[in-house]
């Protein structure tokens, strides 16, 4: 029964139902009609009594007697003089039981003061033949209602699983990575709401599905190309050792280390997104921090003519991971200098306001349209659609920024102007 396709499933539970419902009649009108007709006979009789209570001084009594005899097969006379009527005697030979009665009596009070004794007698008329009748009514209702249930329970299972069953093929299409399939379900809203959700989870899909594949592509050249440059002058260096130099050294020192950025920061993308990433909040001297992350960084791209500015009032200090704050500004300022325009400036401010510090990188880039802001956070999203090698960094610096700031609840964003340049930006709570 639990492999059962849905459709026989519920053919199974309507018929069964049907054959519930028609048991149960046959069981009432069997077993229970005879009682229930004693039953209703002897409420006939009590409800008699109390019209004849009710109306015992009434010169229209003999009226309500005779309308009691009449319609309700109810007779009553005085007790003294009362004799049942005859009723013709019914053989034994069929085994047929013999008509029985409801008989009750009851005293009354005239108005004169005497007391009077009535006999209710009813006699309860026998059931066998109505019993037979309705038994054989049954057979034949039985068999329309067996027939017209497999009917009905075929075109519901049909109607109810056949929305289900496209929905399941769809499924499996999307399974086997066919992402522009379309759910349809009509009929029942159930159904139209797990449509609609379906479609967009085949929506979230595809987009995935094409983020991924230009993450591939995207990281494929970002290890491609350190990967060439350290074997072509690993090759040079042991074909020619007389001809090597510290720059050649130097060069696979730095690819080195730029592959080793880019694996960290896959690492760290992937942790946090699986929970693994945990903070470590201690009270810290935020503005002091990032001097510090200035400094060093500075250190690495004088020699470019890149600089920057500082500008702020005053220390702040916050409750956060120091590590991962100081990840997400030195994220930042690689994307700055990545960016940077000809001026090679990159201005940050320091902001406070209403209990919230606000950290501004400033660059005068060629910045980024209106409709590509929304998905810059996005890993190794292009703006241009040309893979950019970004002057320091990996590519996947806002991605991360954006999945810590999310774990410490602060704000973050940027503000662009195309030709003019860009300002990123995170806030996060102060101690006062």
């Amino acid at each position: 029964m639990d492999k059962l396709k849905l459709q026989w499933k519920i053919f199974a539970f309507l018929l069964g139902f049907c054959v519930l419902l028609i048991s149960i009649l046959w069981i009432f009108q069997t077993t229970f009609l005879s009682d229930m007709y004693k039953f209703t006979r002897k409420i006939e009789i009590n409800k008699a009594i109390n019209l004849v209570e009710k109306e015992i001084n009434s010169p229209n009594l003999k009226d309500i007697l005779y309308e009691l005899e009449f319609t309700k097969e109810i007779i009553v006379q005085p007790t003294q003089d009362f004799n049942p009527p005859a009723r013709p005697a019914h053989p034994d030979k069929n085994n047929h039981r013999q008509p029985e009665t409801i008989t009750r009596t009851q005293e009354y009070t005239l108005e004169d003061g005497r007391n009077i004794s009535l006999t209710f007698y009813a006699m309860v008329t026998p059931v066998d033949a109505t019993v037979s009748t309705l038994r054989m009514q049954l057979v034949i209702i039985t068999v329309i209602m067996v027939l017209l249930a497999i009917m009905l329970a075929v075109i519901i299972s049909k109607h109810i699983s056949k929305p289900i069953e496209k929905i399941n093929q769809s499924a499996k299409l999307m399974a086997e990575g066919n992402y522009e399939i379309e759910f349809h379900g009509k009929g029942f809203l159930e159904i139209e709401e797990l449509s609609d959700t379906l479609n967009t989870a085949a929506v979230g899909l595809s987009k995935v599905e094409r983020l991924r594949r230009e993450l591939m592509a995207n990281v494929s050249h970002d290890l491609r190309t350190p990967l060439a440059l350290i074997y072509s002058y690993a090759e040079m260096m042991h074909d020619f050792p007389q001809e090597a130099t510290l720059e050649h050294s130097q060069i696979i020192m730095d690819e080195t280390k730029r592959l080793t950025c880019l694996v960290n920061d896959m690492l760290d993308i992937s942790n946090i997104e699986k929970g693994m990433e945990g903070l470590n909040r201690i009270n810290y001297n935020l503005t002091e921090s990032l001097e510090k992350t200035i400094k060093r960084i500075s250190e690495f791209i004088k020699k470019d003519g890149y600089r920057f500015d500082f500008i702020y009032d005053k220390y702040v200090y916050i409750i956060a991971d120091e590590v991962k704050i100081t990840q997400v500004f030195y994220n930042l300022l690689i994307n700055a200098v990545t960016h940077c325009g000809n001026d090679k400036i990159i201005i940050i401010k320091q902001i406070i306001k209403d209990n919230k510090v606000r950290i501004e990188i400033i660059d005068h880039g060629e910045g980024i349209s209106e409709d590509n802001l929304p998905y810059i956070w996005d890993r190794y999203y292009k703006v241009d659609k040309n893979h950019k090698r970004p002057v320091m960094g990996t590519g996947l610096g806002l991605s991360i920024v954006k999945k810590i700031i999310a774990m410490h609840n602060g704000e973050y964003g940027v503000k662009s102007v195309v030709g003019k340049g860009s300002t990123f930006w995170f806030e996060l709570d102060i101690i006062e």
